[in-house]
């Protein structure tokens, strides 16, 4: 490039040399032209100037070409300059370098690196399919379903145990349920400033998708599964044991919140529930939760 902005100037320099000669040449011209009329000067002298103006006209002309010349190859310079700089079209972080410099670099070379757009950071986690399905029967129009999913405020669980500071909001689910799992994937976005999160890390999201008051919640080691049905071990007021069939909703933390089975102010066994039997009368005391410190 600096070599082709000197050959720019030099031919500029040129021009102007001989937009000069070609000046002082026409100033000939118009001073012989009535003293040869006048036959003060010979036609020789007239001729000469109109013949060294016209030579000059022409080095004028052979100079704004040079100019072009060069400004082209400025040009030209400038885009095999920028060849040499790679600029993403995004913002994000780079990754390490997968070439070394003086690699040969080529469409075919492979990514030089990648860069990853990290704020706002999309974060994947999956739902159930019944989860999916029961989240978009609620609402009776399009218009509400994409007011609650944008109303949505997502919490992130990091990998240490800590919940990261900033709420998320819903990005987008996923155009197909995955056939293994029977799942599907959701996007979330969160705010990253700083970057501390980053592409392929680990954490847990969570949500509240409906409130539901005076809700009964039973710790969840206190039910069991049989043959894709629940139970709980339920002690009356003179300490026997009756296994209930119980309904079960969604889970809260540790508790389970049951649907139907149980009344309010019933107590369940949840600490030895495969020691116990139906009839058999106990001595039970408070169900003490362990706490997170343990």
């Amino acid at each position: 490039l600096d070599q082709a902005e000197g050959q720019l100037a030099q031919a500029k320099a040129m021009l102007a040399n001989a937009q000069a000669v070609q000046g002082r040449t026409a100033l000939d011209v118009n001073r012989y032209t009535p003293l040869a009329r006048e036959q003060a000067a010979s036609q020789q002298d007239l001729d000469n100037a109109i013949q060294n103006n016209m030579a000059a006209k022409a080095t004028v002309a052979t100079a704004e070409a040079q100019i072009k010349t060069a400004e082209a190859a400025v040009e030209t310079a400038k885009i095999n300059l920028d060849f040499t700089r790679l600029v993403a079209p995004i913002d994000g972080i780079a990754g390490q370098a997968q070439l070394q410099v003086g690699a040969l670099v080529n469409p075919s070379s492979g990514p030089v690196t990648s860069v990853s757009t990290v704020d706002p950071i999309k974060v994947y986690f999956t739902v159930s399919e019944r989860e999916y399905l029961d989240w978009n029967k609620r609402f009776p129009t399009e218009t509400s379903r994409l007011a609650a999913d944008k109303g949505l405020r997502l919490e992130l669980i990091l990998a240490d145990g800590s919940t990261y500071p900033h709420d998320g909001t819903f990005y987008f689910a996923d155009r197909q349920v995955n056939q293994s799992t029977g799942a599907i994937r959701i996007a979330g976005l969160f705010p990253n400033p700083g970057n501390i999160l980053r592409p392929g890390g680990y954490g847990k999201v969570r949500t509240a998708v409906r409130v539901q008051r005076d809700a009964l919640l039973v710790p969840q080691r206190a039910v069991s599964e049989l043959q894709g049905g629940y139970q709980v071990a339920a002690i009356d007021g003179e300490n026997r044991v009756s296994v209930r069939a119980v309904m079960v909703g969604d889970r809260v933390g540790t508790n389970w919140i049951i649907a139907d089975g149980l009344k309010r102010g019933e107590r369940v066994v949840a600490e030895g529930v495969q020691k116990v039997r139906p009839g058999m009368q106990v001595n039970p005391k408070p169900f003490a939760a362990e706490s997170k410190g343990r």
